[in-house]
């Protein structure tokens, strides 16, 4: 079975090999057919600590390492602002 990967920013940076990051999805509401937000917050396993608070960073699922962590940072994501 293939891992899952996911975009998402770090919003937190305080833990040791660690950095929590929030991933934003739409997702269309079944009664009122309206595109909606829903955000889920996962720890995610930065080994060299290189991520700070504000990175668009991807993360892929992994075997467990803690009690929470069963993703890590992959690589830093490629944020397209239009700017060339």
């Amino acid at each position: 079975m293939p891992r899952r990967v996911m975009q998402g920013t770090v919003v937190s940076d305080k833990g040791d090999k660690t950095v929590t990051v929030l991933v934003e999805r739409r997702v269309m509401h079944p009664v009122y057919k309206k595109f909606i937000r829903q955000s889920k917050k996962y720890a995610a396993h930065d080994e060299g600590n290189l991520f700070k608070v504000g990175d668009a960073v991807s993360i892929i699922e992994c075997r467990p390492i803690s009690k929470r962590k069963r993703w890590a940072v992959v690589t830093e994501a490629v944020a397209d602002n239009g700017a060339a």
